[in-house]
């Protein structure tokens, strides 16, 4: 998993609003496999390794339900170890009867499911990245069915959580403008793009990753940001390499008018769809 390490700019945790911190707690422990780090009276911050924070989940005091039609999170992915912790936890889904969907994108096989709340969960593996297919920059990527048999055939019917090496695989955002993004993504954060699908989403990474971050307007072309109590993203964290990087990224935000605000061991800014991302090094 060395695309989620320096000095390559990954996402790290992703923090969500919920409406009841203990319902989303204990769908996140019993259907996902999370561990808890800490937690408070309306805040948790979760782990698969007992140390790193992958998702912190919030209860605002005035929680406001989602509309249909705004900017946030399409889904966070969390990425497993092997294939065989896959098809654990695709046998844990169907004994406990947790529906989900399933596409082979060709580089990954993933599964998808949404929390109490709605909020979008990828859960995936990589395939070897000496069998992904580029064609110059551009990595092939698909939607097709997932062979879901042959990934049981893996399973040695052991689940107990999430494997201690898991990590915050990616994010996927929805977005108002697919050009604003890019400019954002790529001139002001430094991602390359690395898949056009279609005229409505894109995929960017760094190091030649398939993506460390998706943006598409699906369903979300021209919409509003999500209003600061509405259920979904509240933030979501990447991490740089050095201080250099992040100087020279400030100044590239700027150059292109989005907001930097300093905080103690890195910065804030926000995308054009509203997006808060936090960059630590």
């Amino acid at each position: 998993m060395h695309f989620h390490e320096k000095p390559n700019t990954y996402v790290t945790n992703v923090e969500i609003k919920v409406r009841d911190l203990q319902r989303s707690l204990k769908y996140y422990q019993e259907v996902i496999g999370f561990k808890i780090l800490t937690v408070e009276t309306k805040k948790a911050t979760l782990t698969a390794d007992g140390q790193t924070a992958l998702l912190t989940i919030v209860q605002p005091d005035a929680v406001e339900e989602k509309t249909g039609f705004t900017t946030g999170l399409y889904h966070f992915a969390l990425l497993l170890p092997t294939r065989r912790d896959l098809a654990n936890i695709i046998t844990h889904f169907r004994q406990t009867g947790v529906y989900f969907g399933a596409s082979d994108h060709d580089v990954s096989e993933a599964l998808y499911l949404q929390d109490p709340d709605d909020n979008g969960i990828e859960i995936y593996i990589d395939r070897p990245e000496e069998n992904w297919t580029w064609t110059s920059d551009q990595v092939h990527m698909v939607t097709d069915p997932l062979n879901i048999p042959a990934i049981l055939a893996e399973a040695n019917g052991e689940w107990n959580g999430l494997p201690a090496g898991t990590v915050m695989g990616h994010i996927h955002l929805s977005v108002s403008s697919l050009s604003a993004a890019e400019e954002f993504y790529t001139k002001g954060l430094g991602f390359d793009v690395v898949t056009r699908y279609g005229g409505q989403a894109l995929f960017i990474s760094t190091g030649r990753y398939h993506h460390h971050i998706g943006l598409n307007t699906w369903y979300s072309e021209n919409a509003p940001k999500l209003g600061e109590n509405q259920i979904g993203l509240k933030t979501y964290s990447l991490i740089l390499d050095n201080e250099a990087q992040a100087a020279n990224m400030k100044e590239n935000l700027r150059a292109i008018g989005a907001p930097v605000i300093e905080f103690d061991g890195g910065f804030q800014t926000e995308d054009p769809a509203g997006n808060v991302v936090l960059l630590k090094f």
